[in-house]
């Protein structure tokens, strides 16, 4: 197996990359690190070859400490400092932008970020295009090297790469249990050349010989904000017992190549061939398991180890929902159970504008509402019509030329509006969908099927000629709140 990984032309990684999200849980209760001292126990991680460091906004001092790092290693040239954007939902304009990538220049000490990952909260409201467009841009301009995102499900980043928007990673949860990447994802994955970075391959620690054999801890004992949060993955995947079975067949396979629990399930993530890259937490300061990381890339499996992991793994629950879903939708699998430590509050995408007593509207700003005098989307009592809606974003048509982009694009926009009046795509009862090449019709409908699954409304698909240069499709919605 090859060790290192080419992105793209400026961007080349081990197959293991360090994360130091845990500095912002040692800093949690108030702990006062020493920043400079912190650097240095990332120095046998760069001797040991192990030169890429995933770090973010939110990450407490990471960002400070990993710039402390690369500068105190000039003439390693191999470091590299992956870094994230995670902003509040709402408006996003060139300034904010330049403001955050500005602000981590100036933590890292960096004249250019080697890899930005972006994060969005709310697809409905495009300001996460505006976002990725601006990054773009500082991408042309010198600031950014390369541009990624991070917790972003097959269609979305669909979106923005039919949209023009080069993105060489995404990172996503990925393990023996949350096998999500294996659906859409991999799709895309192939069809753009993206890459997957995997962290949670060792749920939080509980894929480790640690847990073989023991009761299931209790929820007052969990130290982590990791552990709190992959303790509910195992439960979502069928329970503890199931969890139990898992590991023991890891041990097995373990003690077969003379290994960890942990090796063996970070490396079977590996054989995804769209992973790039594993991400291991580090303790800074603590047990660095540099000999075990060297171990772990390694590993050759054999034909059966895998049948052998793959026919547990198959008794298993699946992870539900698609990549990231657990931090935009029930069941939030976070540390929390829900979006308190990461948000207040989420406001709707587009304003009300009251008419009456009985009727409001909203507007999505596009050209078409004002030049031909409509509306969005119209509530009346309990009932929300949604206008013909085409991929449209400001000046912008989205998706390119993917029908199936196209698609995700508009039903996020009728999500948008609907939920502006106090419904969600739940409610909706039917959408009339229009293609203008009946040759797209079954990537459209596979793409409304995939966001309408189990609400299934009355639904019409006919071809016809739409108004404007570029647009594939064009849906219109009814919804009814119960």
């Amino acid at each position: 197996m090859d060790k290192i990984v080419k992105l793209s032309s400026s961007l080349s990684i081990p197959k293991l990359i360090i994360g130091l999200w845990q500095i912002a849980d040692m800093e949690r209760t108030n702990q006062q690190l020493d920043l400079t001292k912190t650097a240095t126990h990332m120095d046998s991680y760069v001797e040991a070859g192990f030169t890429t460091f995933d770090i973010a906004d939110h990450y407490g001092s990471s960002e400070i400490i990993a710039g402390i790092c690369k500068n105190n290693h000039p003439e390693n040239k191999s470091i590299r400092l992956l870094t994230k954007w995670v902003p509040k939902p709402g408006p996003i304009d060139k300034k904010k932008v330049r403001e955050a990538i500005e602000t981590a220049l100036q933590r890292m000490h960096q004249k250019s970020i080697d890899l930005i990952q972006f994060h969005a909260w709310l697809y409905a409201d495009p300001s996460w295009l505006d976002a990725l467009f601006y990054l773009k841009e500082l991408k042309d301009e010198g600031l950014i090297q390369n541009i990624g995102v991070t917790n972003f499900d097959a269609h979305h980043l669909r979106i923005a790469l039919a949209s023009g928007i080069t993105i060489v990673s995404n990172q996503i949860s990925h393990s023996v249990i949350d096998r999500r990447a294996l659906g859409a994802m991999k799709e895309v994955c192939d069809q753009y050349k993206v890459h997957l970075f995997a962290y949670g391959t060792l749920l939080g620690g509980f894929l480790s010989d640690r847990w073989l054999g023991v009761e299931k801890p209790q929820a007052a004992t969990l130290s982590t904000w990791s552990q709190m949060k992959y303790i509910r993955f195992i439960e979502a995947s069928g329970g503890w017992q199931f969890f139990q079975k898992l590991l023991e067949t890891l041990n097995r396979i373990a003690q077969k190549h003379k290994t960890s629990i942990a090796n063996i399930a970070s490396r079977f993530v590996l054989e995804n061939t769209n992973v790039a890259a594993v991400i291991i937490g580090a303790r800074l300061g603590e047990n660095s398991h540099i000999a075990a990381h060297t171990e772990l890339l390694n590993i050759t499996f054999e034909e059966n180890d895998i049948q052998t992991l793959e026919k547990v793994i198959s008794k298993l629950t699946p992870i539900p929902g698609n990549c990231g879903d657990e931090y935009r939708k029930p069941p939030f699998l976070t540390a929390s159970g829900d979006l308190s430590h990461h948000l207040e509050t989420i406001l709707p995408v587009y304003p009300k504008v009251k008419q009456s007593e009985q009727r409001e509207q909203v507007y999505s700003g596009t050209v078409w509402e004002s030049f031909a005098g409509y509306s969005r989307a119209v509530k009346k009592g309990n009932r929300i019509v949604v206008s013909g809606t085409t991929a449209t974003h400001k000046n912008k048509v989205i998706g390119g030329d993917d029908p199936a982009a196209q698609t995700h694009f508009v039903i996020d926009k009728i999500e948008a509006a609907i939920s502006s009046l106090g419904g969600g795509l739940k409610d909706v009862v039917r959408t009339r969908i229009f293609v203008n090449d009946i040759n797209d019709w079954e990537l459209v409908a596979k793409a409304h099927g995939t966001r309408f699954k189990n609400i299934d409304p009355a639904n019409t698909l006919i071809e016809a000629k739409l108004v404007g240069k570029g647009y594939k499709v064009e849906i219109e919605a009814e919804a009814i709140l119960d």
